[in-house]
């Protein structure tokens, strides 16, 4: 055995061990690993007997926040995620984003009559960058009309479509059995105390015109 794996194998072998090597005719033919002596003052005394037995073991690490508002904040963030894993279980196969859906919804609480795309734009739960090209794909997959009166060329009027209404219906007994999933675990008293901190917490941070509850 060569010499530079003796010095790599001695790497490996835990600090109060000893790894002796016998030499014939310049080779080292026989290896043993023997307990080291304790030497006075030396920093592994008192870890002689349990310091192989403590290796390998995991301790268990606490996350570290910033702040407490850091810490709401990301648990917010962490709770969004795994609940909309959840929700697009039910919107992923039927081809639409829960985007689309709130718009579809809520064009069909307005349903016979049009609503402005400014209208939905400010009702949207969540801010689209994009609301005409998520109005784009609701027409070619037929879900809604959009329309222009003749006395204002300029104004998009957009309805809900028999096929989105369709939508809907075939979409509610799922979605609800998915929030079910996603929070039915929470009493009603927890479930109206968390509703009533998120609205206080966002409040501040609404615009004044685009109040949603």
């Amino acid at each position: 055995m060569d010499c530079r794996h003796i010095v790599a194998a001695s790497l490996l072998i835990p600090r109060p061990l000893l790894l002796l090597g016998r030499r014939r005719g310049g080779k080292v033919t026989e290896i043993t690993i023997q307990a080291r002596e304790p030497a006075k003052g030396c920093l592994d005394n008192s870890r002689l007997h349990n310091y192989i037995q403590g290796m390998g073991k995991k301790t268990d690490k606490t996350v570290e926040f910033d702040s407490l508002e850091q810490e709401v904040y990301l648990n917010l963030w962490r709770t969004y995620d795994r609940l909309r894993a959840l929700e697009e279980e039910v919107f992923g196969p039927r081809g639409i984003t829960s985007q689309q859906y709130n718009v579809l919804r809520l064009l069909a609480a307005h349903h016979p009559e049009p609503v402005p795309t400014l209208t939905i734009a400010n009702q949207m739960i969540s801010k689209s960058p994009d609301i005409t090209r998520m109005l784009d794909k609701l027409e070619n997959g037929s879900l809604i009309l959009r329309t222009r009166p003749a006395e204002n060329r300029r104004l998009v009027l957009i309805s809900i479509t028999k096929n989105g209404l369709d939508l809907l219906n075939n979409i509610a007994l799922p979605l609800k059995q998915c929030h079910e999933k996603q929070l039915g675990h929470l009493s009603q008293r927890e479930l109206e105390q968390l509703a009533s901190l998120l609205r206080v917490a966002r409040k501040p941070h609404e615009e004044e015109k685009k109040l949603w509850s």
